[in-house]
């Protein structure tokens, strides 16, 4: 019963195996599609990675369509990695939109190799469609031989847009000196491509910089990296991995000549237990878009505790808008409100139980400080001075190892928490403050305790977006 209770109403999940980082976002045809990494066959040994498929017509209702692109050619037969999506406007025979489809093909050599500067191939991987079922020939575009002398082996994760005449490449990369960087890559036609700019930090921050992004809201351009090395930080909890954003100075874009990123003004995307690998994408109506994966690389706690047959889920779509300060504020998409059900009472302070683990919590109005508290063991609280999100004492099994996040948080006016299954997303003062965690509640029914005061507080419960997800 445990196991059918944390699967998830309205974050895409794997029907089966292993899901890791979103790729290849986009709305192609009108239709959203999710890519992603994934292993079917997990947990078995050495389980082939490549891509999984969902798509959707209303960023609600979901369908998996199984593996898209299987690691079966030598160039990425340890794996087809990380990659993006790009729609070409009129190109298909049909004269409709075309998909292209960029990807990190990896091999790791048999040998005594480091893997790092020994033993490793990267090769950046095109595959073109005009349906984005369908999936044409797999074509290599890029190999090691291609990147700057100043690169290890580790380099991967393009993201690709079209700009100023021109196809634009960013890759994510390690040096010889053992810092994160930036290739960007300019293409005439997409295919060809030539070294354009390398985009460094004014001090060493971290030795690889993964799943690159480049970001642009009310004409600011935003990089948006996952660092690896920096768990000695005050702020990174001892992990290893690390997941934010920084702006590019104010007129400049990737392109600019010595443009540097700021390591002060770097933001964690998120503060929570699971999130990593964001990618963005910008839909029909313009919004920016982000999900990310709700999981880590290497983190000291379970995200398939009792032998789950599938691990990780992603977070649910996120519209990012510009604050005036600079920060980017994410709030789920608005079209999530359609899985609400019937409403639930809520009194502050007071306690209410919901039939089942799906729920949609909303407190605005709210004065002083704060604290909701999930199954008597997830304590999500405001002090005054920061936003915390803690499994309490006792609760070592609802957290799998989980313990305690918190970060600064000057005021909090608002707070809306999505109650899932086995995930949990909280957004705070309109998105400015956002934190995610995995939980694994034993309980058949999800009660909620509000102790502090607010204007209002308001909860449903939530449909299904994934029945019959799987496509046959």
């Amino acid at each position: 019963m445990a196991r059918t209770r944390w699967r998830m109403g309205f974050h895409l999940m794997p029907p089966v195996g292993w899901l890791n980082d979103p790729n290849g976002l986009c709305q192609f045809r009108g239709t959203y599609h999710v890519f992603h990494q994934y292993s079917p066959d997990w947990p078995a040994p050495n389980a082939p990675r490549g891509w999984g498929h969902f798509t959707s017509e209303d960023l609600v209702h979901w369908r998996h369509h199984g593996m898209a692109i299987a690691p079966d050619t030598p160039e990425e037969a340890t794996g087809s990695y990380s990659g993006c999506a790009v729609v070409m406007p009129g190109a298909a025979s049909d004269g409709g939109d075309r998909l292209r489809l960029y990807y990190t093909g990896n091999v790791k050599e048999p040998g005594d190799f480091d893997y790092i500067r020994t033993g490793r191939r990267a090769t950046q991987i095109l595959i073109e469609s005009d349906d984005a079922m369908s999936l044409g020939s797999k074509r290599v575009i890029l190999r090691n031989e291609d990147y700057p002398s100043n690169c290890t082996c580790h380099v991967r994760d393009p993201k690709v847009w079209r700009g100023e005449g021109r196809w634009w490449m960013i890759l994510g990369a390690r040096d010889t000196s053992d810092r994160g960087i930036i290739l960007l890559m300019s293409s005439e036609d997409g295919v060809a491509w030539t070294v354009a700019n390398e985009l460094r930090s004014s001090e060493p921050f971290g030795y690889m910089w993964e799943c690159p992004d480049r970001i642009v809201l009310d004409g600011r351009t935003y990089l948006s990296f996952c660092p690896q090395g920096m768990e000695g930080l005050p702020w990174a909890n001892g992990m290893r991995d690390q997941s934010g954003y920084a702006p590019l100075p104010e007129g400049s874009d990737l392109s600019t000549p010595g443009v540097s990123i700021d390591t002060g003004a770097f933001r964690r995307w998120d503060a929570g237990f699971d999130f990593y690998a964001p990618q963005t994408f910008v839909d029909e109506s313009g919004r920016t878009v982000l999900i990310g994966w709700m999981g880590m690389p290497e983190a000291p706690f379970e995200s398939a505790p009792d032998g789950l047959p599938w691990c990780h889920c992603l977070t649910v779509p996120r519209v990012l808008t510009r604050l005036d300060d600079g920060a980017i504020a994410q709030t789920p998409v608005p079209e999530l409100e359609r899985l609400r059900e019937a409403e639930e009472l809520l009194i502050a302070p007071g306690t209410m139980v919901f039939s089942g683990q799906r729920a949609d919590i909303e407190l605005t109005g709210i004065e002083g400080p704060l604290r909701l508290t999930l199954d008597g063991g997830l304590e999500i609280a405001f002090d005054g001075h920061e936003l915390s999100c803690t499994f309490t004492e006792g609760a070592d099994a609802l957290g799998a190892g989980r313990t305690r996040r918190a970060l600064p948080l000057d005021r909090m006016g608002d707070l809306r928490v999505l109650v899932d299954g086995s995930a949990v997303e909280i957004f705070a003062e309109g998105g400015r403050a956002v934190m995610s965690t995995r939980w694994f509640p034993v309980a058949d029914a999800l009660s909620v305790t509000i102790e502090g005061t607010c204007a209002s507080a308001r909860a449903w419960r939530m449909g299904d977006g994934m029945t019959g997800s799987v496509d046959a």
